[in-house]
C-alpha cells in the first residue's frame, strides 16, 4: 500500500512524519511525506492551490491507488484531493480534523501578519491537544514552526465532484473521541462527512499530534 502524508499547519512534512514512515516500512507499506509549498520549501507566496497541486502530483505519481492522509487542517487538503481525483484514491484518512465546508477559508484560525500566519504559541492548545507533549517536544515544535503563507490560510475551499462522497474515509480521533465525532457529524456540524457514504471512526489515545507522540500506534492504524 502507498500512503501520501500531508501535515497540518506550520509543519515540514519530513520532520513530523519520519517516525511514522519508519514504522510503516516493516509493515510492508510505502509512505511519501509531503513538504507542502510554503511549509518547508521557502515559498512565502504559496497558495492553497499550490498545496493541493503538490498532493495531486504525489497521487498521480503513485504506482497504485494511494491512501491520502491529512492531519489537522490538512484533513481539508486530503478531502480536496479526493474531490479532484475520486477515481485515483483508495481511501482518505483524516487525523484530528475535519474537511472544511465549501466556500469557506481553508484555515484562517489565527492572526495574519506580514503575509503569513505564524505559530501562535501553546496557549490556544492548552488541554487535551497537548497533554502528551513534554516541554522539550513543545520547544522543538515551536522552534521549527514555519509561518503559513496567507495565500494558503485564507484560500477558499471549493469542491466540484460529488464522487468524492464515494471515497472511503477513516477518521482517526486523537484529542476527541469517536463518540464525540459522531455526534458532531450527525448534528450537521461537519457537512462533508455527514454527506460521505463510507465513514469509519477510529480511536487513538493521544493529543493532537499522534505522529509525534504515538508514531508506532498511528502506523499500525494506518496499516
Amino acid at each position: 500500500m502507498e500512503l501520501v502524508l500531508a501535515a497540518g499547519l506550520w509543519l515540514d512534512g519530513s520532520a513530523v512524519w519520519d517516525d511514522v514512515v519508519s514504522a510503516l516500512e516493516p509493515l510492508g507499506h510505502r509512505a511519501v511525506p509531503l513538504t507542502l509549498p510554503g511549509q518547508g520549501d521557502g515559498n512565502a507566496a504559496a497558495t492553497l492551490d499550490d498545496q493541493l497541486a503538490a498532493v495531486l502530483s504525489a497521487v498521480d505519481g503513485a504506482a497504485e491507488k494511494p491512501v491520502v492522509v491529512g492531519h489537522s487542517a490538512a484533513c481539508t487538503l486530503a478531502w480536496l484531493a479526493a474531490d479532484a481525483r475520486p477515481e485515483r484514491i483508495a481511501r482518505v484518512v483524516l487525523i484530528g480534523g475535519f474537511p472544511t465546508s465549501g466556500g469557506r477559508p481553508y484555515a484562517d484560525f489565527f492572526e495574519i501578519r506580514d503575509g503569513a500566519m505564524a505559530f501562535p504559541g501553546w496557549a490556544p492548545f492548552e488541554g487535551p491537544d497537548i497533554v502528551d507533549l513534554d516541554q522539550a517536544t513543545r520547544d522543538r515544535f515551536a522552534a521549527a514552526a514555519i509561518p503559513v503563507p496567507e495565500g494558503v490560510a485564507t484560500g477558499i475551499v471549493r469542491y466540484g465532484d460529488e464522487r468524492r462522497l464515494d471515497v472511503p474515509v477513516t477518521l482517526i480521533c486523537p484529542e476527541f473521541s469517536p463518540a464525540q465525532a459522531r455526534q458532531w457529524i450527525d448534528a450537521g456540524e461537519v457537512s462533508e462527512l455527514a454527506a460521505a457514504k463510507h465513514v469509519e471512526l477510529v480511536d487513538i489515545d493521544s493529543g493532537h499530534w499522534p505522529m509525534v507522540t504515538r508514531p508506532g500506534e498511528l502506523a499500525r492504524l494506518l496499516a
